[in-house]
This record gives structure tokens, C-alpha cells and sequence, in this order.
């Protein structure tokens, strides 16, 4: 799929409720060029996450607008815009009872079923070897590919389920399964927040290579700076639902951002004796 740019224009989100409702996100005017690694930090209730579900349309903006692709994402089908974007989470959303064939291919499976109800399969022979958005393999074939880009033998692991994987394992199938469909925006939530720092270490240098050859828009909500310096090019600080620092990431440790210093600092603490 051609690569897709993100932007928030003037983008506020508030709770319904009492007194206009508690404002989570206020004024965000950002632009993620076509291609690009941004993360997303802050502390818990900054509006991280809320921000990054407005990109597929889980979240609806109170006020201004996302644009995908130069397109609003309001006036978007909600099917077609989800079939572009990836979404990687911390826990998965494996399907337990399905095995890794059926949940890496769960993207291209819901894409072979909307056309089919639009009526665009062409026929029921064509539609039995359903291919991939390339057109160049079938499913079966796609599904070997992804795998194969998240460091996961196709013969070794399609059969298993994901109670026979590992944390590491069942979180490279969730990646597999945000790739499958080609989408050329990834949105990753906390990807590798539940796992242990070693494996936590070998799925971030598995990512950094991987997305270094696809070339997808991403976006990246984490916590950790480490994480955030080494997969992203470009940071943005949120704080109380407003960007109080946007930089490269090779200027984060240097910055004399007061937001950014502290953050820094927090994680950076200096052991003493």
C-alpha cells in the first residue's frame, strides 16, 4: 500500500459530562510525514493513546480533524480506513481458540469477506485463493511473508495456538497480523510494555530493523525513552492533553525542554552509592 501521512489539525477531545465534560486532549496540531517513526511520551492521562485511536477512528476528535492520506478521517468508511492502518496493542488481541496461521491472516480474511458482501470478487474460484493487497500471493503465501518479516518460521509456528507461544512470540503474531493487510500507517500502543527487558531488548531490535525495510507512517505510544529513542526519529512530549515538546530524537538527552528534562531525568536517575 503507498505510504499515507497523518495530521492532527486543531484536534481537542473532551469527556462528555457536567461543565462541558473533563478535556483529555487540547489544540494538537501535529504532522507525521509519509514514512516516518514518531513516539508518543508521557506520563499515564496525558492523552497518549486517545490521540493515537483518533488515527483509525476509535476516538472521535470534539474538535478539529485527522487526516490520513490527506483525507479526513470523519468522512471516512470506517472498514476501508481500518483495512490501511495496522494496530499493534500491549496484550495481542489474539484470538486463543484460532491458531497463528488464522490469526496472522485475520486482516486479509475480514478484507476477503467485506468484498465479498460489496460484491467485487470476481468469482467463487478466485475468491477461494484470495490474495493479498500486492495481488502477487495468496493468503497462505502472505501470511509466510509476515511471519518471515517478524522473525517467526511459517512451518514451525502456523499450526500452534497462542497459549503454546511465548509473551515474545504471541506479541511478533500480533505484529505479523497488523502487517498482513500492507496498511501503510502502523499505530503501536505500548507493543512490548508487558514483556521482560531481555525479550522486551530482542523485540525492539526486530522492530527497528523491520520497519528500517518496509518503510509504514508509524506511530508509537510508550513509556519507556529508551524505547522511544531507539525506534523513533522524531518525539512528542504530551502533558495534561497538550504537546509540550516535539524534537528529534537526538536531541531529547540534550534538550533544555523543562518537560523534557524532567521526563529524562525520571528515567535517567543517577545511582548512588
Amino acid at each position: 500500500m503507498t505510504e499515507a501521512g497523518v495530521e492532527f489539525a486543531g484536534v481537542s477531545y473532551a469527556l462528555a459530562g457536567a461543565a462541558g465534560g473533563r478535556v483529555l486532549l487540547r489544540g494538537i496540531d501535529l504532522k507525521l510525514e509519509a514514512g516516518t517513526t514518531t513516539a508518543l511520551l508521557g506520563r499515564s492521562g496525558s492523552g497518549k493513546t486517545t490521540l493515537l485511536r483518533m488515527v483509525n477512528g476509535l476516538v472521535r476528535p470534539t474538535s478539529g480533524r485527522v487526516l490520513v492520506g490527506g483525507r479526513d478521517v470523519a468522512t471516512e468508511d470506517s472498514i476501508g480506513l481500518r483495512r490501511g492502518i495496522g494496530y499493534v496493542i500491549q496484550e495481542t488481541g489474539l484470538f486463543p481458540h484460532m491458531t497463528v496461521e488464522r490469526n496472522a491472516g485475520m486482516a486479509l480474511e475480514l478484507a476477503k469477506g467485506s468484498e465479498e458482501q460489496r460484491g467485487t470478487a470476481k468469482s467463487s474460484e478466485n475468491r477461494g485463493n484470495s490474495r493479498s493487497p500486492s495481488g502477487m500471493t495468496t493468503k497462505k503465501e502472505r501470511v509466510g511473508e509476515v511471519l518471515g518479516l517478524v522473525g517467526m518460521d511459517a512451518a514451525e509456528f502456523c499450526g500452534r495456538y497462542p497459549w503454546q507461544l511465548s509473551g515474545g512470540q504471541r506479541q511478533r503474531v500480533g505484529l505479523a497480523r497488523a502487517l498482513a493487510a500492507d496498511p501503510g500507517v502502523l499505530l503501536m500502543d505500548e507493543p512490548f510494555g508487558a514483556l521482560d527487558p531481555m525479550t522486551r531488548s530482542e523485540m525492539q531490535t526486530m522492530l527497528r530493523g523491520l520497519l528500517e525495510r518496509v518503510g509504514k507512517t508509524v506511530l508509537l505510544v510508550t513509556h519507556d525513552l529508551d524505547e522511544a529513542l531507539y525506534l523513533a526519529g522524531r518525539v512528542v512530549f504530551l502533558e495534561a492533553g497538550e504537546v509540550v515538546a516535539d524534537m528529534a530524537a537526538d536531541e531529547v538527552l540534550r534538550s533544555e525542554n523543562v518537560h523534557v528534562r524532567r521526563y529524562v531525568d525520571a528515567v535517567h536517575r543517577a545511582v548512588k552509592a
